[in-house]
C-alpha cells in the first residue's frame, strides 16, 4: 500500500509505451518485490484487521514470554528490601514458590496485552489515517512527526482501557503473597471485595506509563525507518522484499523503556496498595 503522506514524492517521468510493454513480466517470469509485497489495500477493513492481529501476536506472545522477568521486576518495585535486584529476586522467588512460581500471572498477561496490542496497533493505523484526512495529505507529510505522536497517543489511550483490568489482576497475583495463584481465583475475588472500579484504579498511571512509551515508540520507529531507507539502504523501499523490510523495521524498536519506567513503578505499587492513591504511592516510593 501507499500511505497518503507518501503522495508528495517527486513524480517520476512517465514511461513510454514501449518501455511499459517491456517492463511487463512475461509468462513464467518472477514478479518484482513491488508486485509481490502488497497483500491488501491501505485503509481497508482487511488492512486494519491485519494490523490489529499483528498487535495481538506481538504484544500478547512477547509479554507472556517474559513473565518470569516481569514478576521479579514487579516484586522489586513493591518490596525492594526483600527483592533488591534481579538475581536475588529470582533466588527468593525460586526458594519460596519453585519454578511454577515464576509463571504467576501469565494468563492475565497474555489476555491483557493481547487486547492492548489489538488497540495499540489497530487504532494507531486508524487514527493515523483519520488525522491525515483532517490535516490534508500535504500538511500530514510536512508535520508527520506530530501526526505520529497524536495518532499513537490516541491509540494508546483506548488500548490501556482494554489492558487495565488484566494488568491490575496480574500485579495483584504477582505482588500480594497468598492472595491468589491464578486468574480464575484473583479476578472474582477482587471484584467481590473491591468492586469493578478496582480494575481501573491503576489506569491513570498506566496512561502515564504507556502513552509516552507508545508515542516514543511509534514516532522514533517511523522516522528511524524513514532515515534508514533514505541514508542506509542502497535501494528504494519499494524494491525491498518483505524479509528485507522486516529486518529494517525491527532495528529501531528499542527507544522507549527509560521514558515509561517511573510510571511503570507507580502502576505496580498502586495495584499492591489499592487504597493509597497516586499521591500516597508517590510518597511511599520517593523519587529514587
Amino acid at each position: 500500500f501507499q500511505h497518503p503522506i507518501s503522495m508528495f514524492r517527486k513524480p517520476q517521468p512517465a514511461a513510454s509505451s514501449a518501455q511499459s510493454a517491456s517492463s511487463k513480466p512475461t509468462t513464467g517470469s518472477i514478479a518484482s518485490p513491488q508486485q509481490q509485497q502488497y497483500s491488501c489495500e491501505f485503509g481497508s477493513t482487511k488492512y486494519y484487521a491485519y494490523c490489529g492481529f499483528g498487535g495481538i501476536v506481538s504484544c500478547g506472545l512477547t509479554h507472556t514470554a517474559v513473565v518470569p522477568l516481569d514478576l521479579v521486576k514487579c516484586r522489586m518495585q513493591v518490596d525492594p528490601v526483600k527483592y533488591p535486584g534481579i538475581i536475588p529476586g529470582f533466588k527468593v522467588t525460586l526458594a519460596e514458590d519453585g519454578m511454577r512460581g515464576l509463571a504467576k500471572g501469565w494468563a492475565p498477561t497474555f489476555i491483557g496485552y493481547s487486547m492492548q496490542g489489538l488497540g495499540k496497533f489497530g487504532f494507531y493505523e486508524i487514527f493515523k489515517n483519520v488525522y491525515t484526512n483532517l490535516m490534508g495529505p500535504e500538511n500530514a507529510f510536512l508535520y508527520r512527526t506530530s501526526l505520529y505522536l497524536a495518532a499513537s497517543a490516541s491509540a494508546e489511550f483506548f488500548a490501556d482501557m482494554l489492558l487495565a483490568p488484566m494488568e491490575a489482576t496480574k500485579v495483584r497475583i504477582q505482588t500480594k503473597a497468598g492472595f491468589a495463584n491464578n486468574l480464575r481465583e484473583a479476578f472474582p475475588k477482587m471484584l467481590a471485595a473491591e468492586g469493578a472500579m478496582t480494575f481501573y484504579k491503576g489506569l491513570p498511571p498506566l496512561w502515564g506509563r504507556q502513552i509516552p512509551y507508545t508515542m516514543m515508540k511509534f514516532a522514533c520507529f517511523e522516522r528511524t525507518v524513514e532515515a534508514l531507507y533514505k541514508y542506509v539502504v542502497p535501494k528504494p523501499r519499494e524494491q525491498c522484499n518483505k524479509a528485507e523490510q522486516l529486518t529494517l523495521v525491527t532495528l529501531p524498536a528499542c527507544f522507549c523503556a527509560i521514558v515509561s519506567h517511573p510510571a511503570d513503578t507507580m502502576v505496580s505499587k498502586l495495584n499492591q496498595m489499592p487504597d493509597a492513591g497516586l499521591v500516597g504511592v508517590a510518597k511511599a516510593l520517593g523519587w529514587k
